[in-house]
């Protein structure tokens, strides 16, 4: 859990684990609106030492763009090896959250780090899967190479990809059941077969975080069943994966922990903990949303 921070906010925020209804109940669910305000009153954080344990740290993040805040004041800790579910609805500060932790958007406060530096620590240790429909899929490109994009970082300047880097191309398409599209455009295949894809290609960077933005927006059960599988499997390996969604039909049976994120930190917990009535309440508004059948967290 992360530490409470002290806020100077004309409105009320809600610590995470303290779930219930914001009194400033239409910032919490205005997400169309994100606020904007000053942040001279916020606490300073440095970069302390590395935390044993620790993949990923938020201390009093605030991020967005053109001077308003997306992310308000984001505190949390994931720890190696743990599979994070990020919840919200759409534009609560999903995606931002993943760019920050990724190193691609630098926060206006607040500290973050990624084993123990400021991201990115290092590109070849993080995988990160886009929204796929933030992709141009008419770009000519096939399966394949899509694929052997992500050995890239590791092979430096001016450097081919050797026929090992070839072979382990070909091992991550196999593991995601897409060896035989190999040699097809990327644009020719089904939203659920290029996220697959995607994901093959985050894996053969051999990363120890993994990141993916909504990867199972679209897709079929069949491939949101098979891409969870396969992450889970590599979490036993000790990977460590965050993974936003707004399906809460997942959260019980694959995250460890779960983030609800409306702007700000409304909870973070185990399922168990925090998978109710009152949390997805303040999460996505004030209509009474049902908690799925899969709330009794599975053995796996």
């Amino acid at each position: 859990m992360s530490e409470t921070i002290e806020h100077q906010h004309d409105h009320t925020h809600v610590e995470p684990g303290k779930v219930g209804e914001p009194a400033d109940h239409s910032h919490a669910v205005t997400t169309v609106a994100p606020h904007l305000h000053g942040h001279g009153g916020h606490q300073a954080f440095h970069i302390a030492r590395p935390q044993p344990g620790i993949a990923v740290d938020l201390k009093g993040v605030c991020a967005g763009y053109f001077g308003r805040d997306v992310l308000d004041e984001v505190s949390f800790s994931v720890h190696t090896g743990e599979f994070v579910g990020v919840i919200g609805p759409n534009g609560s500060g999903k995606t931002t959250l993943l760019n920050v932790i990724a190193g691609l958007h630098d926060p206006q406060c607040g500290s973050v780090t990624v084993f123990g530096s400021p991201p990115p620590p290092d590109r070849r240790r993080i995988g990160y899967v886009p929204q796929i429909e933030s992709v141009n899929w008419a770009f000519p490109v096939t399966v394949f190479d899509v694929v052997l994009m992500g050995r890239y970082g590791r092979l430096g300047l001016f450097k081919r990809p050797s026929d090992e880097d070839r072979a382990l191309a070909m091992k991550a398409l196999n593991e995601v059941g897409m060896t035989a599209q190999a040699d097809s455009q990327i644009g020719q295949l089904s939203g659920g077969q290029q996220q697959r894809v995607f994901v093959a290609r985050a894996l053969v960077q051999e990363p120890d975080l993994m990141l993916l933005d909504e990867p199972i927006a679209g897709v079929d059960a069949t491939s949101q069943h098979a891409i969870f599988t396969l992450l889970e499997e590599r979490q036993r390996r000790g990977m460590t994966i965050i993974a936003t969604t707004h399906d809460l039909s997942c959260v019980a049976t694959w995250f460890d922990k779960v983030l609800y994120l409306n702007h700000r930190v409304i909870a973070y917990g185990t399922p168990e903990e925090t998978l109710n009535d009152e949390t997805l309440s303040a999460t996505f508004g004030s209509h009474v949303l049902v908690i799925p059948e899969a709330h009794q967290h599975s053995a796996r």
